[in-house]
């Protein structure tokens, strides 16, 4: 019978039936609001989210560790007034860090997420290990490098 309806154009008469946003978009909804929420009464040049996304942007820009972002957090919300709405884990947006050529010459992602030189010249992704350190650090990654990236998408990456 809906069908009937819908068909005839009389779509008034359909049901209306309302669902709850799915997790992802929740999580975007709160950050829309947060974006119209001081970060404390009477606060007038920042948000809960303007304050949160230029302490995400240092962590960015200097590459700091989660343990470092925390700390700063942690920093920021005791010299902060009582009451302040500043929040401890605000974003929980993913992140992917992409080893990169020291020459710019291509990305360690993908199909060549396992390389250890480059195609291209021949450089080595990783720097040499010292003392009886285990992990591999790549010479550049898309974290560290990102105002070089147009020098990639320059040269064809």
């Amino acid at each position: 019978m809906n069908a009937m309806r819908m068909s005839k154009g009389n779509v008034s008469e359909c049901p209306i039936v309302e669902e709850k946003p799915n997790v992802d978009a929740a999580m975007f909804f709160d950050m829309l609001k947060d974006s119209n929420e001081p970060l404390w009464d009477g606060c007038t040049n920042h948000s809960k989210l303007s304050a949160i996304t230029q302490v995400f942007t240092i962590k960015s820009d200097h590459g700091l560790s989660e343990a470092g972002y925390d700390k700063i957090i942690e920093w920021a919300r005791s010299i902060l007034s009582e009451g302040n709405r500043l929040k401890e884990k605000p974003l929980s947006l993913g992140y992917q860090k992409i080893d990169m050529c020291l020459n710019f010459c291509m990305l360690y992602y993908l199909e060549n997420a396992e390389l250890i030189e480059c195609m291209t010249c021949g450089h080595s992704r990783y720097k040499p290990r010292t003392g009886r350190g285990k992990t591999l650090v790549a010479y550049k990654n898309l974290d560290t490098s990102q105002s070089h990236l147009e020098n990639f998408e320059k040269i064809g990456g």
